[in-house]
Formats: structure tokens, sequence, C-alpha cells
């Protein structure tokens, strides 16, 4: 008989051990092995999701049911969902309009509650959800005649900034700041969400369309310096940006303890870092100071977009990637953003279908390799769906695949600065019933998710379960061993608990 349950939904692995006929083969359960294993889901513009604005419900709920059975076939364990792309909203909110990309009228709302929908389809596929914000970026001037009149922009436009063909809140002004960290304390306060995460938009890039064009904040940095401010203009715009950056650490975790803060900032900080690194200068260009956050410990997660190849000469993706392990000081956990859209991308310098897996090796490599750097790299993060979904170039086959670099199941490693003391070991039963086991296991509030292995054949399958669901029905003949452990909010694992 074989098992029931998905491919997508199992691992194995095989279990060295003697065994004999009359012997009582011991359960030698194997470790957990630790990974983040996640997928940037763009909502603006309906890059991932939904693939267009105006669909039904229903259409838009069965493409992200798609989008996240793809995430976890491919063996992924968090999915990094864009909920404010531009003083929007990806769910109900009091506080700004619903997102365009769902009805395609700002404002209107889908009938349903997007984000509450992901969390709950996430997470019961045992996969994390990460809400992503966007505090500074407000609409492109094109959209400005069709912004809902609850839009901060129309509230309050003495907040925002015209550049170029953009239109931004400005990051110098309280306000700005306030009403993007409220609407942050909303998100954790009313969803059950995993961790809160911002990409690289603090101040616009440079525009090849608006060449030498500078941000228009004249006035605001003549009322610093009329206040007694000494910093440059730049050192003042820096010093904005890690405002926020800290304040998003302090006050999420003053809303709650054990949501991670995540920040995926552009992979070079600045050119010459390490030495023969060339390429925009985040510091100097878009005011990211983005080494002193990781230094200051204002992260959980650090995520630099490290979208450049490994035979890359102006920047190296192997160079970066071991300087940024260099820099976590503070040994907040790395999982730098690789650029899976690139492979067979129909440019000149598309990637390789093997550059990401090749990446990931390397990622794994100098994880674990010993006397690398103590905050060394422990995952990554995909960018974007869209390429999971369609397996570019068969690279998440030959992830998943038998001897692929994703074929075990793997959990986030643990966030052990915000909560280091382990759940306590689970209580559990095994029932037999019509040639099934049925484990149920008993409710304790410091469990966030349930991870159930079992033994059959000298192999090892297993399921992730959100706490709330604490029954599981298992199918694969000749089980001679279960094991339960509970995982708090953080990822704390418990003491084994077995049934032989």
């Amino acid at each position: 008989m074989m098992a029931m349950l998905s491919a997508a939904m199992l691992s194995a692995c095989s279990v060295d051990g003697p065994t004999g006929p009359g012997d009582v083969d011991p359960l030698i359960v194997p470790n957990v092995q630790r990974e983040f294993r996640g997928m940037w889901i763009a909502t603006v513009a309906n890059i991932d999701w939904p693939s267009a604005a105006g669909m039904s419900a229903t259409a838009q709920q069965n493409e992200l049911i798609a989008l996240l059975n793809t995430a976890e076939s491919a063996g992924l364990n968090a999915v990094i969902l864009q909920v404010r792309a531009a003083g929007d909203a990806l769910y109900q909110s009091a506080l700004e309009p619903w997102a365009r990309s769902l009805t395609g009228t700002q404002g209107v709302s889908p009938g349903y509650d997007p984000l509450a929908f992901a969390v709950q389809q996430a997470h019961q596929r045992g996969l994390e959800l990460h809400a992503w914000f966007n505090p500074f970026r407000a609409a492109n001037l094109s959209d400005t005649l069709t912004l809902a009149a609850t839009h901060l922009a129309k509230t309050r436009p003495d907040l925002t900034r015209r550049y170029c063909t953009q239109l931004w809140f400005d990051p110098a002004e309280d306000d700005v700041q306030d009403h993007a960290m409220d609407v942050v304390r909303d998100v954790i306060t009313r969803y059950d969400v995993d961790a809160v995460h911002i990409d690289d938009f603090f101040y616009p890039y440079p525009s090849s369309t608006c060449p030498g064009l500078d941000f228009p904040d004249s006035a605001g940095y003549a009322d610093f310096l009329a206040g007694g401010g000494s910093l440059s203009r730049a050192e003042w715009r820096r010093a904005n940006v890690n405002r926020f950056v800290q304040r998003l650490y302090t006050e999420s975790h003053a809303t709650r303890q054990t949501v991670r803060v995540g920040v995926s900032p552009f992979g070079i900080w600045r050119p010459g870092n390490p030495p023969g690194v060339v390429g925009l200068d985040a510091y100097a260009s878009i005011y990211a100071d983005s080494r002193y956050w990781l230094q200051q410990g204002w992260v959980d997660y650090f995520a630099p977009q490290l979208y450049w190849s490994i035979a890359s000469t102006g920047q190296s993706f192997p160079a970066l990637l071991q300087w940024w392990g260099q820099q976590n000081t503070q040994r907040r956990h790395l999982w730098p953003g690789l650029a899976s859209y690139r492979i067979s991308d129909g440019t000149g310098s598309a990637f390789a279908p093997s550059e990401i897996p090749n990446q990931i090796a390397m990622v794994r490599a100098q994880s674990g390799a010993a006397g690398g750097a103590p905050g060394n790299a422990t995952g990554s993060i995909l960018y974007n769906a869209s390429s999971v979904r369609t397996d570019r170039g068969g690279f998440v086959t030959a992830l998943r695949g038998a001897g692929g670099l994703y074929e075990r199941r793997a959990l986030p490693p643990a966030t052990t600065w915000l909560d280091a003391q382990s759940p306590r070991e689970p209580d559990f039963t095994v029932s037999e019933s019509l040639g099934a086991l049925q484990v149920s296991i008993s409710a304790d509030p410091e469990a966030y998710w349930w991870l159930v292995r079992w033994r059959a054949n000298a192999l090892w399958y297993d399921r992730l379960l959100p706490a709330s669901q604490r029954t599981l029905t298992i199918t694969t003949p000749d089980v001679d061993g279960v094991v339960v452990n509970a995982i708090d909010r953080v990822g704390n694992l418990s003491p084994n608990a077995v049934r032989q």
C-alpha cells in the first residue's frame, strides 16, 4: 500500500542501523534539518499574484492556493507576501484603501480578506507567512487621478513628494513614519503573520528618465537646520531611514515579542566592499546604511539582494555572500535573496538553470564551514514566485528531485535571541483503525507547530502541522515508530516524544 499523502506533504530519508530477524530496531531519530527557504510573492502591478486585476474572489483564491502548493512542493518553508505596495492594503484596513491590484480600482473590496486567507492557507501547508510592506512608496504620478479618497496622498498631500514619474511619502516626516508604523502594528495585531518585512525602497533609486534629479526635500532639510541640526543633507537622509528601521524593529517587538523583523536591502552596501565590487552606491544614492542596521541588531533576518551570478566579476556572488557574513557581528539570520527570475529570461545575461542550485549549495557550504564567519548565511529567498511556479529551466525540479538540495524538509532556523526556551515534550497517542494510524496530540499553549515524523521500512517521513490541527492520519504501511515535536513561535524545538 502506497502512502496516500501527497508528495508535497511528505519527505523521506534513509536511516542507518543494522536490523535482523527478531531484532527490535531502536528508533534512532534523525536530526531536524534547519534552513530558511523563502519565496517572495509580489503583488504590485500584478507581478506574481493575482495574475490580473479584477478577477473574481474565487479565481484569486485558486491562484494563491496554486502558488502556495508550488512553494510546498518545491520544498520551501516560507512565503513573503507583499501586503502594502504603495499606501494601500491587501487586507481589510481602516487605515488605508484596498489595493488596486485586486479589483482594478483602489479602495474597492475584492469580497474577501486576502491576507487572512493567505495566512490560513500557508499555515495549512506548513509554510510561514511574512507580511511585506513598502513604507515610503506612494504611487506613480499617472495614478494620482485614480487614488482612493482615503489614500494618505489624498488626505495628507503635504507628506508627499514628486520625484520623476513617482510619488513618494517623505521619510523625513514624522507623520509618514508614524502612519507606516501604525499600519505595521495593525497587521501584527490582527493577523497571525510570522514576520514583517521591508525591501530596498527607502529614498527613490536614481532614474535614467530624470538624470541628476534630486529628491525634493529642501524645505524639510531647511527646517532641520533651523532647529539646530548639523548633519549634511545626505547624513540627514540616512538618519531618517535609520530611525525608521530602528522603529520597525523595536515597535514591532513591543507589539508582539515573537514576531520576526526582516529587511531586504540592495545587495551592495558600498562599491569596494568587498574589494573589486562595483555598482550602485546604496549608502549614497538611496541613503540606506544597511551594514549599520545589521551591526546594530535592528533585524531578525537580513536578506541582501544578491542578484548576480557566481561568475560575475564586478558583483561576485560568493565574494558578497562572504562579506555580508563577516559584517554580521550580531549573528542575525542571513538569508540572501537569489534572482531566480533571471534563469532563462531571454537576455544576454540570463542565468543558466544550474545557477540558483549552485548558489544555494554555496550558501549551505558556507553555513557549515568550520572556521567561517560567525554570521554565515543559513538559507535564502527566491525572487520571484512566478519563476518558481513555472520552474524556470527546471531549477525547482533539480532542487526537489532525488538527491536535490531540497529533497528533505527543513525547518527555518530558530530565532533564539527573541526566546531561547524550548517548549515541553508533547503528549500524544497513536491508534490503529482500518489499516491506518491515527495520531492525536494533546493541546499545548506553547506550541505553534507540530512536527510529526514516522518511520516505515527504514525510511523517515514527516508532516508539519499548525498547532490548531491536533490529529493526523498516517496511511504509510509498516510504520514502526512515530515522533512528535512541538515548535514555538520563533522555531524552538521540544524534546522528541516517541511512540514505538
